[in-house]
């Protein structure tokens, strides 16, 4: 496999966003970036991650890839479920899938 996909991201997702950036500035000494009212980026925290004002669900693993397409040929072509087809964000562009033991998780390429 020619790609270098590798981990670079990590969204959490949280009903009560204020709060759960409330506990991580203090239990980690993160630092947040607001992108509206439902979104904040994660700084300092040795990988890049965001929280996004959502249902509570397990962490999404966002991997990073130079090829976006080649990539979700790649992916899809493996087994995986595609569950979000690519779209743009502020930033770059992104796909979200679910591997074949259920796990969630989404590749991006930056803009």
């Amino acid at each position: 496999m020619p790609l270098n996909l590798k981990m670079d991201y990590v969204e959490f997702y949280s009903a009560e966003l204020e709060a759960t950036e409330d506990f991580f500035a203090k239990a980690f000494d993160w630092n947040f970036v607001e992108y509206g009212p439902d979104y904040r980026d994660i700084q300092n925290a040795g990988i890049g991650g965001g929280i996004a004002r959502s249902a509570p669900q397990a962490p999404l693993i966002v991997l990073k890839a130079v090829d976006l397409e080649a990539a979700y040929s790649q992916i899809s072509d493996t087994g995986a479920e595609i569950t979000k087809e690519i779209f743009e964000f502020p930033g770059g562009k992104r796909f979200e899938f679910r591997e074949p033991g259920g796990t969630a998780m989404a590749v991006w390429c930056p803009a």
